[in-house]
């Protein structure tokens, strides 16, 4: 994908660059997209794809990162509503699933003013970045380079029309369809390997405290590469009565960590040291957002069970909020401020 941009020429990266130039809007690209395609690995994965290319910059592929985060939820959201028609389970299923949604909602709220005025994201990971170029960390991936560059090579060869340059067009079609299905098989191989496995032991005695459960999750959503996966899997547990509320929510703080690792993945294998700096924002940006938001984890608890209270008497509260969340409130504001 990175290879593909290079293709374009300068006007088509600086139309790509206007189309997130305010901040903004790129949050609010981040946060539809992933929505729309369910998953914040393929929409990282491509900022720093575009990063690595030299079609988006590291100030504005953050944003984009950032509303990422708010959009993965919604798998798990739609999860729940399968229990819609029991309405006490529903309740713990629904709340389990939200929770996700305010902590992301919330540490965008807190941290998007914070990191237009100060840029913290972009100068922490940067130094986190060089640090790895020095320690040789770059160097260590060049197996990986080895094994992905006669695939690119091979690509941009068949796309070279007539002894013409490749297609950056074609190149980019092919790079996003063998991202979805490398996710895609990533995702339900690791699933049948793993998870059948060890969703036995998801009991009292893995989430005994909100250390052991983030680390849970963190591991988890390493393992499937999907913070959505694991997430969503807790929802049924939490409907059932076997977790509660205040048990799920340090799990989903450690899939928030976790999901960070199919960025860095293919960050890494560019070898640009932007796209690293972007992989490790959202990193950066999930341990901010946790250190700030646990001290009142109180407020993305309350509201939560608060909101899945409503849902109980109103069937259409549901459908409502994933619909004004995920889709309406982004496409208006990228509307409006674009």
């Amino acid at each position: 994908m990175g290879a593909s941009f290079k293709f374009f020429g300068k006007g088509f990266a600086e139309q790509l660059m206007a189309t997130t130039k305010n901040p903004f809007v790129g949050l609010f690209i981040g946060v539809l997209s992933t929505a729309l395609v369910q998953s914040s690995s393929t929409v990282t994965s491509m900022a720093v794809g575009m990063v690595a290319g030299g079609a988006l910059d590291v100030a504005r592929a953050i944003p984009i990162i950032m509303g990422a985060n708010i959009g993965t939820s919604v798998t798990n959201t739609l999860v729940s509503v399968g229990h819609i028609n029991r309405a006490d389970e529903f309740k713990r299923a629904f709340s389990a699933s939200i929770v996700h949604d305010f902590f992301n909602v919330i540490a965008v709220i807190v941290l998007f003013p914070l990191q237009l005025t100060t840029d913290f994201l972009g100068h922490g990971s940067e130094i986190m970045a060089n640090a790895l170029k020095d320690a040789g960390g770059l160097k260590l991936i060049n197996p990986i380079k080895m094994i992905v560059k006669p695939t690119v090579d091979f690509i941009q060869e068949s796309t070279a029309l007539s002894g013409t340059e490749p297609s950056g067009t074609i190149m980019l079609i092919i790079s996003v369809i063998l991202l979805f299905v490398a996710l895609r098989y990533l995702v339900v191989n690791l699933k049948a390997l793993i998870i059948g496995r060890v969703e036995a032991f998801f009991d009292k005695t893995l989430f005994k405290n909100a250390g052991r459960a983030l680390v849970l999750g963190l591991i988890l959503t390493v393992m499937v590469q999907s913070s959505s996966i694991t997430t969503s899997l807790v929802v049924p547990l939490a409907g059932a009565g076997i977790l509660t509320l205040r048990q799920i929510f340090p799990f989903t703080l450690g899939a928030n960590i976790g999901t960070t690792v199919t960025a860095m993945m293919a960050s890494l294998v560019t070898g640009n040291l932007a796209a690293v700096t972007v992989a490790f924002a959202h990193l950066l940006f999930n341990i901010t957002g946790i250190i700030v938001i646990w001290p009142i984890r109180f407020i993305p608890l309350a509201l939560a069970e608060k909101l899945a209270e409503f849902s109980v008497k109103s069937k259409l509260v549901p459908l409502f909020y994933i619909l004004i969340l995920f889709f309406i409130i982004p496409i208006i504001l990228i509307y409006v401020a674009g």
